[in-house]
């Protein structure tokens, strides 16, 4: 079936025998929709008609029948777009609410029509924008995360903030876990932050963006950010899934919230990582994070500690890159990367990412500023088409690192 912007459509993964197939998609189609059809008089079929939901496809995905003499399959149905309004929890209630908890079903395919997408915000700055506010262009960005945060004053804080920076970052982030204000208030840190970058500036003569845990009760956070914001943060860092994607959206769509927001993907994996359950990591981390205004993608990597699979990874990629209504995301693999990596990260993601790091930054046998060094010696090395270990006898951290690390061949 030809499908058309009238609709939003959502492809399934299902596991049910051959002949159940149509029933159950045509139950989905109507269950999420009006409910029910066969029972409803002629003129309120009429009525409600434009309403319900039309089953567009059903392929079988697998090579035969199970055992049981179930296969597995992908239905694909289209919700008229009129049943929406433009929010995530509408989107989401509709189209894997209930069906959610109905067995073997997986969430794999999600179109949006562009004239639906554009009551989206999608990212304020994106690739560009972030890329003009620290005036580095055709390289990757390099991130280190804040380790040992909680329990630390502001004096300390700031001296491991002033490490990282003098090691070549361009972005700082905290911790995602970074909740307590026990000993330093977001504010005060935005404040301490910048005037200690101030300082750094004069040595390593570039600016750093601090990605600040934008935290604390949910009705409180609009007015935070942009307090935040108009204290000199350079980013927002927001637990989306843990806050909602609708508290993405309404940040992102904020004028008063002149930063990039990044999102971290805390929870995620408790929606995507089943194989036959939840919403594709494509859709959840790539689609919807875009949609709704990230600038900055966090994801775990195909590389490192915490992985999804390789092409799932490209997939996740792509749909932050993809030509559409909404500026293009910088993605930010991340978990178990170090300088050893970033040859193969290059050659599979571009320019247009940032190569973040948080063990691989501070577990350098010299510290954090030379694991920023070890990070910035093996992207130049990389972009010259240089050999990391020929790279290494001119630059003592990456040496120190690739002895603590490897290299990734």
């Amino acid at each position: 079936m030809a499908q058309s912007d009238a609709y939003i459509y959502a492809t399934y993964r299902v596991v049910d025998k051959p002949n159940q197939l149509q029933a159950r998609a045509d139950g989905i189609a109507i269950g999420l929709t009006v409910g029910s059809w066969t029972d409803l008089p002629q003129s309120k079929q009429d009525s409600v008609r434009q309403h319900c939901g039309i089953v567009a496809s059903i392929e079988e995905v697998d090579a035969g029948a199970r055992p049981d003499g179930t296969v597995t399959a992908d239905i694909t149905i289209g919700y008229p777009v009129i049943n929406f309004t433009p929010t995530f929890a509408a989107l989401l209630t509709t189209v894997f609410g209930k069906l959610s908890m109905d067995g073997l079903i997986k969430l794999v395919g999600l179109q949006i029509p562009e004239p639906f997408a554009r009551a989206f915000p999608g990212p304020k700055f994106g690739v560009n924008g972030i890329r003009d506010r620290l005036k580095v262009y055709n390289r990757p960005l390099l991130m280190s995360i804040f380790k040992s945060c909680i329990g630390n004053n502001l004096d300390e804080l700031t001296a491991h903030f002033t490490e990282q920076a003098l090691g070549g970052a361009d972005l700082i982030k905290d911790d995602e876990i970074f909740f307590t204000e026990a000993y330093a208030t977001p504010e005060a840190r935005v404040e301490a932050y910048t005037k200690a970058m101030e300082r750094t500036r004069r040595e390593t003569g570039k600016d750093v963006l601090y990605a600040v845990n934008l935290t604390g009760p949910v009705f409180e956070l609009r007015d935070r950010a942009r307090r935040l914001s108009d204290l000199g943060a350079g980013a927002l860092l927001l637990n989306v899934f843990a806050y909602g994607l609708d508290v993405l959206r309404e940040l992102a769509a904020d004028p008063d919230i002149q930063v990039p927001i990044m999102a971290h993907p805390a929870v995620s994996g408790a929606l995507y990582a089943a194989p036959q359950h939840g919403i594709a990591a494509d859709i959840l981390l790539g689609q919807l994070l875009r949609l709704g205004g990230a600038d900055i993608v966090i994801y775990p990597s195909p590389y490192g500690s915490v992985t999804l699979e390789r092409t799932v990874g490209q997939q996740l990629v792509s749909a932050l890159r993809t030509p559409g209504p909404h500026n293009v995301c910088l993605p930010a693999p991340s978990a178990g990367i170090h300088p050893g990596l970033v040859p193969i990260l290059l050659q599979d993601m571009g320019v247009d990412f940032i190569v973040n790091a948080g063990g691989g930054i501070h577990g350098h046998p010299d510290g954090a500023t030379a694991g920023g060094q070890a990070f910035t010696a093996a992207i130049d090395a990389a972009l010259a088409g240089v050999p990391l270990a020929e790279a290494a006898n001119h630059s003592e951290p990456l040496r120190k690192a690739l002895l603590r690390w490897g290299e990734a061949k």
